[in-house]
């Protein structure tokens, strides 16, 4: 059951750098996650299972999020009514 105790606040504090540099490295490399493998593995190490899984998620979901704020979301159009 290693690993499954919650993590001390250095530890989390030690993932969520770990975390913030991979992350970084994913935004100034346009998301290429060939490029940040060392930091991934690290972030990998770093954090329990499932947080890595989570903060995946939401990663995928504020990109989506950054998107829509960039782009826009385009509501299919009203039936030509003002």
């Amino acid at each position: 059951a290693a690993g499954m105790a919650a993590p001390t606040m250095e530890e989390r504090k030690a993932c969520w750098g770990a975390r913030d540099e991979f992350w970084q490295c994913l935004d100034s490399h346009g998301d290429d996650a060939a490029k940040c493998e060392k930091l991934r593995r690290a972030f990998e190490s770093r954090c329990p299972q499932q947080w890595v899984k989570h903060f995946d998620k939401r990663r995928d979901f504020l990109k989506y999020k950054r998107k829509l704020e960039t782009e826009g979301y385009h509501p299919p159009e009203a039936a030509g009514k003002s």
